[in-house]
């Protein structure tokens, strides 16, 4: 069982920046991809970006790339999102996901992820 808690979210200005950051409780922190997805309200969530364990590859949106960047510290186990940028489109509850990365097979996919955190409202105003 993991169990994941986001945190950083907020308000800010177009333009501005904000760091997310999602704690992750056990031991086998460094075998789990670690997603981030975003959902509006009355949306499906949506994928933002993942980090692979073994290899730290990374994946982004489209939507978001050169614009977000993903990190993990498996010593802390703790998965970051640093967001540049920001637009208000990108308002949004964010969440952060845990999966085994050997078993995923599209890490765009919510359904490819075990277990996620509360969320945390990023608003970016105009």
């Amino acid at each position: 069982q993991v169990q994941l808690v986001e945190s950083g979210g907020g308000l800010v200005q177009a333009g501005g920046s904000l760091r997310l950051s999602c704690a992750a409780s056990g031991r086998t922190f460094s075998r789990y991809a670690m997603g981030w997805f975003r959902q509006f309200p009355g949306k499906e969530r949506e994928f933002v970006a993942t980090i692979r364990s073994s290899t730290g590859d990374t994946y982004y949106a489209d939507s978001v790339k050169g614009r977000v960047t993903i990190s993990r510290d498996n010593a802390k186990a703790t998965v970051f999102l640093q967001m540049n940028s920001l637009k208000p489109e990108d308002t949004a509850v964010y969440y952060c996901a845990a999966g085994i990365s050997a078993f995923i097979s599209d890490f765009g996919k919510s359904s490819e992820y075990d277990y996620w955190g509360q969320g945390t409202q990023v608003t970016v105003s105009s």
